[in-house]
């Protein structure tokens, strides 16, 4: 069993003040940092580019999870490499060609994450599970913080886990949306090993980040 890592999503965090925010992550035990990257034509709504995540790596050592909902996505995948990004996560959807943008993260020195929409099948990605790094979950239609956790997706993490173990690859699952202190529990016994979450991380327990990452992590 992987150990359970903590991806706080800085979508909810205080855009005011992103410096301070992902030193408090930091500090409260954070495993990494999760960057939400919308285009406002993927997904409905916009939100922060390389400029942005430049400018935060240097203020934070933790790994910058970063998860592109743009389209196409092929030709963006340098310039998020070059501003940062440790983890570059893409959804078959956004590129003509999945397999060259994942050789294209590679090539780059960076890990590979794919993420599957609600609705997307597993069968979308089985012959690539050997070339990547991550599997993110989607527990909710991207585009908006705040949404209500999906549980019918926990079948599709059960689903690719038991491939997983089959097969023996090591890839990490993570999930993303809606996650809170009940659902995180039964996410992680389906077989998530890396939890996404924005506003339960920030706005719980009078915004103590340290016991709220505490609380996702313990099952």
């Amino acid at each position: 069993m992987k150990k359970i890592k903590i991806s706080p999503s800085i979508l909810s965090a205080d855009f005011s003040n992103l410096r301070t925010e992902i030193q408090r992550l930091e500090s409260g035990g954070a495993d990494m940092i999760h960057v939400d990257v919308m285009d406002g034509h993927f997904v409905p709504n916009l939100t922060i580019g390389p400029p942005v995540i430049k400018a935060l790596k240097k203020h934070s050592s933790l790994l910058f999870d970063v998860h592109l909902m743009i389209s196409p996505v092929h030709k963006y995948i340098q310039s998020y490499s070059e501003a940062g990004a440790d983890i570059i996560t893409i959804h078959p959807e956004a590129t003509e060609d999945l397999n060259s943008s994942i050789l294209k993260i590679k090539e780059l020195g960076k890990k590979v994450g794919i993420s599957l929409n609600p609705e997307t099948k597993i069968d979308v990605i089985l012959e690539f599970l050997e070339k990547i790094d991550l599997v993110l979950i989607m527990s909710v239609n991207p585009g908006f913080g705040g949404q209500k956790f999906m549980p019918e997706v926990l079948s599709k993490v059960k689903e690719l886990k038991k491939i997983q173990s089959e097969k023996k690859l090591n890839f990490d699952i993570e999930i993303d949306g809606g996650i809170n202190f009940e659902n995180s529990k039964k996410a992680i016994e389906a077989g998530v090993n890396i939890l996404v979450s924005g506003t339960t991380i920030f706005k719980s327990n009078n915004g103590d980040i340290k016991k709220n990452i505490e609380l996702l992590k313990s099952k």
